[in-house]
């Protein structure tokens, strides 16, 4: 009896830090692609996850166009490191929108984002992500829970 109630107890502590750890896999998402009220223009979004706790978190926001080669930069069409909170156990979202002129013929792009987790000014975590589907914006969505992988404008 003893034992269960110990480990009733551990299961009521451990619960609640499971339940505020779920998302804890960082994404990118293209939530705005071409539309009316943002014509010619790519938002991307990204979600990191808030450990370890304590840490200031930061994202950027790159732009990639495909070619026959691959993925290369769009010259310019990167933000700054820009600070999104300080982890305290969940999930933060932060995104970033770029818009170019009309392209002559189409151009599919992505994004690329990265994630960087400091404490006490050393970098202990840092990921680098492509946009991917699937994803649920909790803002900026354009249509609301707009998700995609690329976006391609000038068609």
């Amino acid at each position: 009896m003893r034992i269960a109630l110990i480990a009733a107890a551990i299961f009521a502590l451990l619960a609640p830090a499971v339940a505020g750890a779920k998302d804890v896999t960082p994404w990118a998402t293209v939530n705005v692609c071409d539309t009316a009220k943002r014509p010619d223009a790519i938002g991307i979004r990204a979600s990191m996850p808030g450990v370890p706790k304590g840490a200031r978190m930061a994202m950027r926001f790159r732009v990639q166009f495909k070619t026959a080669d691959g993925w290369q930069d769009v010259k310019g069409a990167a933000s700054r490191w820009q600070f999104v909170g300080t982890s305290r156990g969940t999930a933060t979202e932060s995104g970033w929108s770029f818009t170019f002129a009309h392209p002559s013929s189409p151009v599919t792009l992505r994004g690329i984002v990265q994630l960087r987790w400091r404490k006490a000014g050393a970098i202990v975590r840092q990921a680098e992500l492509a946009t991917e589907a699937g994803h649920r914006s909790s803002a900026g969505a354009d249509p609301a829970d707009y998700s995609a992988a690329t976006c391609t404008l000038g068609s």
